[in-house]
């Protein structure tokens, strides 16, 4: 039971008004004015062509404050992609590098402060357009600006520390009022364009030849490199590039590489891990083999497939042979380490990342894949057919290996036994 404090209970009426009292004063309360947060636009950055690697490319802006109140300070960033540099060193800004992440390339970072008042409703463009460089490696690239009423923070994915620039401050000056289609094109706080350069890229394929008898499993490594001298930066997404291997005959695939998906299991098409590949690197996707049958001149095909290559004008090592030798007395048909003919096959792709290659019934890839972007530069020279090989006795070498271990395991488990039993 519940037990009420002895006293004189309050009636109705007190109570109301007692609450009439409360409200009349928190009516006579002065209001608190609440600040309107700022609200700021960058006008649509429009894309730029014809850039010559080592020449400037100025990238204009604008930028509009589209709330009520007046903004002391904004902060102005841009970002670029490998093939660009900023080509000016302003004061008021601090340069740096972030880190490649989440399928993203490695960029250049300038956060600028610019410490003036924005008027509400007036446009406001650099006294110069932003100065940038087309390096060497230039071709498809991005620039982004940005504006913010507060300093952006420094990256998630990390990256270099910043340096301050050495120049004049970069600073806005008023080019009028804003009509409303002004407002309409600075709808948000960045905008970002495409840089396309003037610039050439060649891609190259290297194939293999092995030796080996029926019943022997052999490694084939095929090998894709960018030759540059540009870079390739694809669609978010979208592999660097894509090649079509097709399997001797009289062989069939045990292992293929992750990159690797097949369409038929004498058909694959391999991707890259990144959606974009620097000079001097690319793919090695290690197809470990098994030779089912002597096959007089046995040769596959290597060529590239999948998206459009209008910056490579190089097409002498676009494809490449995959030739086995099988058997004594076999010679597997000649091949001099030049382009092989044939056509490319329009198969399924894989691409930004690793896919499923289909059931691995033993044998296990030699060697391992570099990356693009991260990868290993790749060292392909000498034409496109790279000898590779195969040893009978590797697998008497692997046993022994095995037998030596589980030996060992052995021996070490009777030690822990005797050493309880005392």
């Amino acid at each position: 039971m519940t037990h009420t404090l002895p006293g004189r209970r309050l009636s109705r009426a007190a109570v109301g008004v007692l609450a009439a009292a409360t409200l009349t004063g928190l009516a006579s309360l002065p209001a608190v004015a609440v600040a309107a947060e700022p609200d700021l636009g960058i006008g649509q950055l429009a894309p730029i062509t014809g850039a010559q690697p080592g020449s400037g490319v100025d990238v204009p802006f604008s930028v509009l404050n589209k709330g009520t109140e007046e903004v002391g300070k904004v902060w102005v960033s841009y970002t670029l992609t490998s093939g660009l540099a900023a080509a000016d060193s302003y004061g008021n800004c601090m340069y740096s590098t972030e880190s490649s992440a989440d399928e993203e390339p490695e960029k250049a970072v300038a956060v600028c402060a610019v410490d003036q008042p924005l008027k509400p409703g007036v446009l406001y463009v650099p006294e110069q357009p932003i100065g940038l460089k087309a390096q060497d490696s230039a071709l498809y690239d991005k620039v982004r600006v940005s504006i913010d009423s507060t300093e952006p923070g420094p990256s998630d994915n990390g990256g270099s520390d910043p340096v301050p620039g050495t120049g004049a401050p970069l600073k806005l000056v008023e080019k009028g009022p804003a009509t409303d289609a002004d407002r309409a094109s600075h709808g948000e706080a960045s905008s970002s364009a495409d840089v396309t350069a003037v610039n050439t890229a060649d891609f190259a394929l290297t194939g293999a030849r092995l030796k080996g008898e029926v019943g022997d499993k052999v490694t084939a490594s095929v090998k894709f490199v960018n030759d540059g001298p540009a870079w390739v930066y694809r669609e978010l997404g979208q592999g660097a590039a894509t090649v079509d291997v097709r399997i001797p005959p009289g062989t069939s695939v045990v292992k293929a590489h992750d990159f690797c998906s097949p369409v038929t299991k004498t058909h694959y098409t391999c991707g890259t891990s990144q959606s974009w590949v620097n000079p001097g690197r690319g793919e090695t996707y290690p197809f470990v083999l098994r030779i089912d049958k002597a096959v007089e001149g046995a040769t596959g095909k290597v060529s590239f497939t999948g998206a459009d290559r209008p910056f490579d004008k190089n097409a002498a090592n676009d494809t490449a042979d995959l030739v086995v030798d099988a058997g004594a007395g076999t010679t597997g048909g000649s091949s001099t380490g030049g382009p092989a003919s044939g056509g490319s096959s329009t198969g399924g792709t894989t691409t930004g990342g690793s896919s499923t290659a289909g059931s691995a019934t033993g044998g296990s890839a030699s060697g391992g894949s570099t990356t693009g972007g991260g990868a290993d530069p790749q060292t392909a020279t000498g034409g496109n057919l790279a000898a590779t090989g195969s040893s009978s006795s590797l697998p008497l070498v692997g046993a022994s290996a095995a037998a030596l271990v589980a030996g060992g395991g052995i021996f070490y488990a009777v030690r822990r036994r005797a050493a309880a039993v005392k």
